[in-house]
């Protein structure tokens, strides 16, 4: 773990040294992007489906409950007013 970790400051050291000898370089940005992208853990299909739906759930909820909440201060007001 500690040699990958050294591995990883190793190429950052790297391309900022590059970076910065050659300006903004749009290949090595590139690149980096797509190692960037090879670390990232997809959900599956079926977390995605369950995960949106809590969501989904959530926000529903939520705009029911301050619905409900405007309605009821808008009543109370009506009567004050």
């Amino acid at each position: 773990m500690a040699k990958k970790e050294a591995e990883v400051k190793e190429k950052s050291r790297e391309a900022a040294a590059s970076s910065s000898a050659s300006g903004a370089n749009a290949v090595a940005f590139l690149k980096g992007t797509k190692e960037e992208l090879a670390k990232v853990v997809w959900p599956s299909r079926q977390q995605l489906i369950s995960e949106s739906a809590a969501v989904i759930l959530m926000v529903s909820l939520s705009a029911t409950v301050i619905y409900f909440m405007d309605q009821l201060f808008g009543w109370a007001s009506r009567q004050v007013f």
